[in-house]
C-alpha cells in the first residue's frame, strides 16, 4: 500500500487532490482541523475512487498538535512510509497592513509558512530513508506578484516558495522532490465570496479555476511521471499571470 497525506483535505482543493489521489493507488490520510463531516465525505469519496484512507485531525497552525498526531502516527506505523506530502491547508485573513491586527498576521504565518516546516519535517526522514519522496505545497499567485490587502498571505506563500526551492535542492540526490503549484482564482470556500464577473476581464480564460484543475496538476508532480521535475513553480490561473 502507498501512502499520501493531504493537509487541509476536507473541502476545495484537497478534497480534490484526494480523490485523484486514491484514483493514483494512495491510501489517504486526510488532515482537518474542525469540520468532521466534510472530512468523512472526503473519505467516503476515497473509498468510491477505489481506495482507503483514514482522518487525521489536527491543527497545522499548533507544532504541538503536529508532533502528537502526525508525529505519533509516523511512530505507530514504521512501516507505512508517507511518500506523498501536499501541503494544502491555509488561511486567509486580508486587511491592509496599516490596519491589520498583530493576531491575524501571527495565524496567517503559523498556519501556512510555519505548518509547512512542522509537516514536511515530520514525514521527510522517512522518505529520504526510503529514496523517494514527492512533496507539492500549494501556495498562490498571491506569494508570486503580491496583492493588496494580502501582505501577511503573500509573505507566507512566498516563503513557502522560498523554502521549497531551497528542501528540493537539499533531498535531490535522495530522489525526494519538492514543487508547488499556484492557483489564481478557483472556486472554493476561500473565494465563494468573490463575484467573478468583474474579473473575466482580467482572466485571459474568462472564468474561475476548478479545484478539479488543480488536482491534475498536484498529482502530475505527485507521480513517478515528473522524476526530474523539482524546485518549480507552476502556475494555474487560465493565463492571469505568467
Amino acid at each position: 500500500m502507498k501512502y499520501a497525506l493531504v493537509t487541509g483535505g476536507s473541502r476545495g482543493i484537497g478534497r480534490a487532490i484526494s480523490v485523484r489521489l486514491a484514483q493514483m493507488g494512495y491510501y489517504v490520510i486526510i488532515n482537518f482541523q474542525s469540520n468532521e463531516t466534510e472530512a468523512h465525505k472526503t473519505l467516503a469519496l476515497v473509498r468510491e475512487n477505489g481506495s482507503d484512507g483514514e482522518l487525521l485531525r489536527f491543527n497545522v497552525a499548533s507544532k504541538e498538535e503536529i508532533n502528537a498526531m502526525l508525529g505519533g502516527w509516523v511512530a505507530l506505523n514504521p512501516d507505512k512510509v508517507i511518500e506523498v506530502l501536499i501541503n494544502n491547508a491555509g488561511i486567509r485573513k486580508d486587511n491592509l497592513m496599516m490596519m491589520m491586527p498583530d493576531n491575524d498576521w501571527e495565524a496567517v504565518i503559523r498556519t501556512n509558512l510555519d505548518s509547512f516546516f512542522y509537516v514536511t519535517k515530520t514525514v521527510l526522514q522517512s522518505m529520504v530513508a526510503k529514496r523517494y519522496g514527492r512533496i507539492v505545497n500549494v501556495v498562490s499567485l498571491s506569494g508570486i506578484k503580491g496583492l493588496p490587502g494580502q501582505v501577511n498571505y503573500s509573505a507566507s506563500k512566498a516563503g513557502v516558495i522560498g523554502a521549497s526551492k531551497a528542501l528540493a535542492q537539499e533531498v535531490a540526490r535522495r530522489g525526494v522532490t519538492v514543487n508547488c503549484v499556484a492557483p489564481g482564482f478557483i472556486k472554493t470556500d476561500m473565494t465563494e465570496a468573490i463575484d467573478p464577473t468583474p474579473y473575466r476581464n482580467i482572466i485571459p480564460m474568462q472564468r474561475f479555476g476548478e479545484a478539479e484543475e488543480v488536482a491534475a496538476v498536484v498529482c502530475f508532480l505527485a507521480s513517478k511521471d515528473a522524476s526530474y521535475v523539482t524546485g518549480e513553480v507552476i502556475h494555474i490561473n487560465g493565463g492571469l499571470h505568467t
